[in-house]
C-alpha cells in the first residue's frame, strides 16, 4: 500500500513543506520504504500587506497540493511564547486549513514534542538531532535546507510512523 504524505511547518514569512512517499508491505513483518518526493518553502514578503501575504500562501499551497496529490497532510501544531508571533502564524495556519478543506484532504496534527519523540525517542531533543534523524530516515547525504523544510519533512515522517 502506498501513501503520499505532505508535511507542513506553518509560518507567515516562511511555510515549510516536505512530501514523502511511503510504501507498506502487504504482509506484516515485511519491509516498508519511505522516499522523499519534494521539499521547500513558501515565502511571503514582510513588505507586503497581510492580505497579500495570506493570498500568496493560499495560491502557492493550492498549486503544491495539485502537483503533489497527497493522501494525507501532517501539520505542526502552534507552540509559541510570544503572543504577536502566535497570532501571525495562526492567521497563516487558518489559510492552510481552508486550503486543505477545499481539497477535501485529511490532516493530522502533532506538537513539537511529539515530532521530536517520534524521530529521536526524546521529546526534548534539539533541532539538530531532529534534522539528523530526518536525513537518516530518508537516506539523504545532507540535511534539507532551509530549516523550515527539514522541519516539514520531520512532521511528514511523524505521520508515517503514526499511521
Amino acid at each position: 500500500m502506498e501513501k503520499r504524505i505532505l508535511g507542513l511547518d506553518p509560518g507567515l514569512a516562511i511555510l515549510g513543506f516536505g512530501a514523502i512517499n511511503c510504501t507498506q508491505a502487504a504482509t506484516k513483518g515485511q519491509n516498508t520504504a519511505v522516499n522523499m518526493l519534494d521539499f521547500g518553502v513558501i515565502r511571503t514578503s514582510a513588505d507586503a500587506e497581510m492580505g497579500q501575504r495570506l493570498c500568496t500562501i493560499f495560491d502557492d499551497l493550492h498549486t503544491l497540493i495539485q502537483e503533489l496529490q497527497p493522501d494525507l497532510v501532517a501539520i505542526e501544531k502552534l507552540f509559541f511564547y510570544r503572543m504577536s508571533s502566535t497570532i501571525l502564524v495562526a492567521q497563516a495556519r487558518g489559510v492552510v486549513m481552508l486550503t486543505l478543506a477545499q481539497h477535501n484532504l485529511p490532516y493530522i496534527e502533532f506538537t513539537p514534542a511529539q515530532i521530536k519523540q517520534a524521530l529521536t525517542g526524546y521529546g526534548n531533543a534539539d533541532k539538530s538531532e531532529v534534522q539528523d534523524a530526518v536525513a537518516r530516515e530518508l537516506n539523504l547525504a545532507e540535511i534539507p535546507q532551509p530549516d523550515d523544510a527539514a522541519d516539514a519533512l520531520a512532521v511528514a515522517l511523524t505521520a508515517w510512523f503514526q499511521v
